[in-house]
């Protein structure tokens, strides 16, 4: 494990925790299988946009038997709003499926078997080890993977899996799926994608990023005196 990047990893845990002591998942779920079909909902689409339509869809499927009897039509009708809902709505269809005639209706608990699952990649099956079975994951989504590049903890590499990969070199790993939690936080209130609150941000002191911008900006103030 790359010392520097450990040590780094656990500065940003620290900091992180300070502001968000109270590390969740923004979507809102109730049990193993909500959460599988939020998450997929979620793909390029808002998690706030996602908790307003998983209501509907399971006030009107409560049950892993509903979902498996209601058409791929009327699945898309209630998610439309969430967009590329025909092919969610058949994965969602497809998933719930599978789930009630081979795994007894239960969500896996391994990599491997999650990954079976229609729509199902390393991201959604992060969330839902980490969330649900409390194993160690990283969960590379946007803000993860935008983050962890500002700060230096990866190379900014934007590829999912090497993302993955990078973090768990440097990660606690029983901090993994908790800090990936905090930087969607983060992401959403000062370090966003394209105006990024630098100026008096926590993590100022060791993010590169953050360090570059300060010196850039220390550099024009210099010209113009």
């Amino acid at each position: 494990m790359n010392e520097d990047k450990q040590q780094l990893a656990a500065r940003t845990v620290a900091a992180l925790k300070k502001i968000y002591p109270d590390a969740m998942c923004s979507l809102t779920y109730t049990t193993p299988i909500q959460l599988l079909i939020a998450v997929r909902l979620s793909a390029q689409c808002t998690d706030a946009r996602v908790n307003k339509v998983t209501p509907v869809l399971f006030a009107k499927y409560p049950t892993l038997d509903n979902l498996c009897h209601a058409s791929v039509e009327e699945i898309g009708e209630i998610i439309q709003s969430c967009g590329l809902f025909n092919t969610k709505a058949r994965d969602i269809k497809q998933l719930s499926l599978m789930l009630r005639d081979q795994y007894n209706g239960i969500v896996p608990d391994s990599m491997q078997e999650l990954l079976k699952l229609p729509g199902v990649g390393r991201k959604t099956a992060n969330l839902i080890l980490g969330d649900v079975y409390g194993q160690p994951a990283i969960v590379a989504d946007t803000h993860c993977i935008r983050i962890s590049g500002r700060i230096g903890l990866t190379d900014g590499a934007k590829d999912p899996n090497k993302v993955e990969k990078q973090l768990r070199a440097c990660v606690e790993p029983s901090e993994g799926n908790n800090l990936c939690h905090r930087f969607v936080l983060f992401g959403r209130d000062t370090c966003t994608a394209r105006s990024p609150k630098c100026g008096g941000c926590p993590l100022g002191g060791f993010c590169q990023y953050g360090q570059e911008a300060l010196s850039a900006a220390n550099a024009a103030q210099d010209k113009r005196e």
